[in-house]
Formats: C-alpha cells, sequence, structure tokens
C-alpha cells in the first residue's frame, strides 16, 4: 500500500529579483516545475507564508521578505534504497549510492533520499559532498562537526583525490584531456535554467584519461577537481563526448536541441568510484574504493 511521506517546507530569502513582482508571477517563473495554476492554488490554499504570514497571489514582494511553501505530504517516486557501507569509524561513513537514488532531498523526493536513509542507521551523519541521482558510487558523511569542517577544508585542494570511472558516447581522439571549460547557467525549455558551458561561468578543472575504447564509446577515468553541479557530464560532453544514455547533455555541453531531459534524469552510466584524503582525527591517509558496476569495468578486470 502506497505511503506518504512528512511533507516539507521549503523556505528562501528573496533577493533583488522579487522587487516588482507579485507571489504568484515570481513563484510561477522561477519554479516551472508547477504551472500557474497549481501556484495560484497554492498560494489560494494558505501552503505560502510570507515572513510567517499567509500570502494570496496578488501579494506584492519585496526584496529581504522569507518566503516559505508547505507542501503537504505526497508519494514519492519508487527508487533503490539500499546502500552497501564501504567504511565506518567514529569521525566518518563511506557508503555507496545506488544509481537512481538522490543524495539529499529535492524536487520530489524527501524519504527516499540517501541522507535520509543513512541517518536511520547514523543521525548525526552530515554528507560532505554529492552526487547527481543518476551518478552511482562512493558518498562520504562526517559524524561530527570538527570532521566535517577538517574535510570541507581541504576538499577543494590536492589533499582530497576524487576519481571517477564514466562511459562515453564516440571513440576519444586522445588518451589523455585536460578540461577547463567554465561552468554556468545555461537555458533550459522547462526550467528557469540548468548549468552547462558559459563562457563565464565558474572555473571549473577536469582530467580525463582513456582506459578503454570499445565499438562505439570510451571509458574514461575522470578526477576532478573542482565541485561544479554536473561537472563530469558536461565537461566530457564538452568535448564531444557526452556519457551514453545522457538525457541532458549534447556534444558541446549544452542541454539538447529537441526534447532535452532533467538533471536528475537518469540512463547515463557515470560512477564516483575512489576518494583519497587525509583522516580527520588520525591525520593519517586513508583510501576508499567504490568497485565500478560491470560495463564501468576494463575488460581485463573482469565482471
Amino acid at each position: 500500500m502506497p505511503t506518504l511521506n512528512q511533507g516539507y517546507v521549503y523556505t528562501e530569502q528573496l533577493g533583488a529579483e522579487a522587487r516588482g513582482q507579485t507571489a504568484l508571477s515570481y513563484l510561477a517563473a522561477r519554479w516551472r516545475h508547477s504551472p500557474e495554476t497549481v501556484w495560484h492554488a497554492r498560494l489560494s490554499n494558505g501552503e505560502v507564508t510570507l515572513d510567517g504570514q499567509p500570502v494570496g497571489p496578488d501579494a506584492p514582494l519585496r526584496p529581504g521578505q522569507r518566503l516559505a511553501w508547505s507542501r503537504p505530504p505526497w508519494e514519492e517516486e519508487d527508487v533503490p534504497l539500499d546502500f552497501e557501507v564501504l567504511h565506518e569509524d567514529p569521525a566518518l561513513v563511506a557508503v555507496s549510492k545506488p544509481g537512481g537514488l538522490p543524495t539529499i532531498p529535492s524536487g520530489g523526493f524527501l524519504a527516499h533520499t540517501l541522507l535520509t536513509r543513512v541517518r536511520l542507521r547514523w543521525p548525526e551523519a552530515r554528507p560532505l559532498h554529492r552526487l547527481g541521482r543518476g551518478t552511482s558510487g562512493l558518498v562520504l558523511f562526517a559524524r561530527d562537526r570538527a570532521s566535517a569542517a577538517a574535510i570541507t577544508r581541504d576538499w577543494p585542494t590536492d589533499r582530497v583525490l576524487k576519481r571517477y570511472r564514466g562511459l562515453a558516447s564516440g571513440i576519444a581522439a586522445q588518451e589523455h584531456y585536460a578540461i577547463r571549460t567554465p561552468i554556468g547557467p545555461v537555458p533550459h525549455p522547462r526550467l528557469s535554467d540548468v548549468h552547462g558551458v558559459h563562457p563565464q561561468g565558474k572555473a571549473a578543472s577536469s582530467d580525463a584519461r582513456v582506459l578503454e575504447r570499445r565499438d562505439d564509446s570510451t571509458l574514461f577515468e575522470v578526477d576532478i577537481h573542482t565541485g561544479r553541479a554536473e561537472q563530469i557530464r558536461i565537461h566530457l560532453a564538452a568535448i564531444g563526448h557526452p556519457l551514453v544514455g545522457d538525457p541532458l547533455y549534447a556534444p558541446g555541453g549544452l542541454p539538447r536541441a529537441v526534447d532535452p531531459g532533467l538533471p536528475g534524469d537518469g540512463g547515463y552510466l557515470l560512477h564516483a568510484m575512489e576518494l583519497r584524503l587525509i583522516h580527520p582525527v588520525s591525520g593519517l591517509p586513508l583510501h576508499l574504493v567504490a568497485p565500478p558496476p560491470p560495463i564501468l569495468r576494463k575488460r581485463d578486470e573482469g565482471g
């Protein structure tokens, strides 16, 4: 029998873009997953508040106000919920996430997320990074504030190695690609924007090495040195080799011209395989590995 979650309150502090808008026009433009008629009903039903008070569709907005939508309980999509524990100590927990399971609550997911599942066993767990819903593999959690702070300081430096495997379309012409394409917001027909190649975007750095060439695809090992959203998907697409089955990104690193998917749509083949870091308590090197699924193994690795 289907069960409902507990509902959730989404809050945000309004910025300059809210000036001159009504509650309805702002919500309908910012959150296009729901049409204007649905937002009108939510506002009329008292689900939306402004600085703690119910607000109607025509209420004017000002920058600095706090807007909140109390989403009633809803039935979540079925997703894989099991995960493998790779490492556990008093400071850290590392698990291997299945593809299809969101890392943290967002969109239509609250209870069916890795964070919620992990906290059933370790209520204190704090995610130190996140993987896209369709990406499988290693996710690291801290179990106390000090450990979280130490690893967060190290995360953007060369003290942490973050290595992935991905199966990309086409046959790579080079053995190694140093990809430094900037990433920023780009238009999407069903959302206000998504991340993609953007000349004025934020700096992003990846190094992709060929592990194996197949009939019409290339198995890459990718180290990321920055943590931009969808970085590997975008960077491999930017060099002309989008991930096999990626419903969103086309060669060049922008959304597909015809019927592009959403960032959370699955179908692509990407796995977070390896982390090397300094343990925040012992100060010793820690090497974590999430074995890849068979399709992302080289022929001589078996499987």
